[in-house]
């Protein structure tokens, strides 16, 4: 239907022109194939004349992309694993390394930019160690901020879109230990999840990002506010593993307002958020090795958890808690990366290969050639499996002493992102044992 008045604003900031407020009247919709594809040329604004015929067509165009996809590697230099990915826009992916770099990188031309990074208010306060990098970034729902690491990774960087200028560093009565876990609620409220076994929820006063220009000091160098939580929760305490208590992976759920946290002592948490967190349940999960990412499936009303061996799926409406795991065994290298898009589950492992999973189907999805109507069904069908190029190895004395310089080291894929839009995946991680040092990103379209 026609946008209500409050939508004009954001319509025209977003190319398109004011909309008409006053609904005009339509000819009855007819269904046919042509006048519905000759609708969406003339932009017909709602649901076109086949209603669900643009969803099958969709639905089918996800199945279908995998196996149409195709490698491009991109060149990342000496960096040390890239941990978390955004797209900014169709050519800039923004990223995180393990060496604490923020990048963005043009997958046109391959060029990368590296970010400044927010520095935490007072003399060397509790410096982190180095070697724990930029584990979290991610976009507000209207993609005008970004919220990530800062110089020390326990501290909340928030940064304005599209010009990448410092908003305001959480670095006050915050997190301990470093950020592992990033998610918006709303477009200025943001909550991460520690490995100090701690949730605190961010919110941003508009009044530090709504000025045109950023500030700066006499030296000519950035200013930005700095903030403290307005909540800190505190998860509880397994008693299999109390040491163990650390969040490692955060999902929202819009419709419910509902954030999801699994720690790594093998628990899944939920809390009710509004101005506030509040509890509501704590289960344990079937696979509590590794429990290292989590996604949330609108559609679906799923959370999948990657583990070291499983993807198991979490369904919690109506107080049921059916917990479906996903045998992804493929050498107990696990589960690095996941999302969710429509029915459709990308699994990034961490020996550099994708797959894909069909939740309705419940079957991952298959190569070409076993998938046809002729191959006979069973067990002989091959699941689709995009193996991912060998990226950038340090050989260094570590490599050579306790690898036996070994030839070939497959990458953990450590984060993947999807721009739907223009069919294409952004892959990016490193080499998967802690000590070595290397990189791997990729374009796949």
């Amino acid at each position: 239907g026609a946008a209500s008045s409050s939508s004009q604003g954001s319509a025209a900031a977003d190319g398109e022109g004011p909309l008409l407020l006053k609904r005009q009247k339509r000819p009855a919709a007819r269904r046919s194939l042509v006048r519905y594809l000759k609708g969406r040329e003339v932009g017909a604004r709602g649901r076109a004349g086949l209603p669900g015929f643009e969803g099958e067509l969709r639905g089918y165009a996800v199945r279908k992309l995998p196996e149409l996809l195709r490698e491009r590697e991109l060149a990342l230099g000496t960096l040390n694993k890239v941990f978390a990915s955004q797209w900014l826009n169709a050519r800039q992916v923004v990223c995180g390394t393990k060496c604490n770099t923020l990048f963005v990188v043009d997958v046109q031309s391959g060029q990368i930019t590296r970010l400044p990074l927010m520095r935490d208010r007072g003399p060397g306060l509790a410096r982190a160690q180095p070697s724990c990098g930029i584990h979290a970034i991610e976009l507000n729902p209207s993609k005008t901020l970004l919220a990530t690491g800062g110089e020390n990774p326990n501290s909340l960087a928030v940064y304005q879109l599209p010009t990448l200028d410092p908003v305001c560093l959480g670095d006050r009565h915050g997190h301990k230990d470093w950020i592992f876990a990033i998610a918006w609620m709303s477009d200025t409220v943001a909550v991460s999840g520690s490995r100090d076994g701690t949730v605190a929820l961010w919110r941003m006063d508009p009044d530090m990002f709504n000025g045109s220009i950023a500030w700066h000091n006499d030296a000519g160098l950035p200013l930005y506010a700095h903030i403290r939580p307005r909540v800190l929760e505190t998860i509880p305490r397994a008693c299999t593993n109390p040491s163990n208590r650390k969040v490692r992976a955060l999902a929202f759920n819009r419709k419910n307002q509902e954030l999801g946290a699994v720690s790594l002592d093998g628990y899944f948490h939920l809390w009710k958020a509004h101005s506030t967190l509040s509890r509501m349940l704590s289960i344990r999960l079937p696979y509590c090795r590794e429990n290292v990412c989590l996604t949330y499936c609108d559609e679906l009303s799923l959370y999948a958890v990657g583990s070291q061996s499983h993807v198991s799926f979490l369904d919690l409406r109506h107080g049921h808690q059916n917990i479906r795991p996903l045998c992804s065994r493929e050498g107990g290298t696990g589960v690095r990366s996941l999302s969710f898009y429509q029915h459709l589950v990308t699994v990034g492992t961490g020996h550099g290969s994708l797959l894909f999973y069909d939740v309705r189907a419940q079957k991952f999805l298959e190569e070409k050639a076993s998938a046809s109507p002729d191959s006979s069904p069973g067990p002989a069908a091959r699941k689709l499996k995009l193996t991912c190029g060998r990226g950038w190895l340090n050989h260094d004395d570590l490599w050579v002493n306790y690898f036996g310089g070994m030839g070939e080291f497959p990458n953990a894929l450590y984060t993947h992102c999807y721009n739907w839009p223009e069919m294409k995946l952004f892959v990016a991680g490193g080499p998967l044992p802690s000590g070595l040092h290397g990189n791997y990103a990729g374009l796949w379209s």
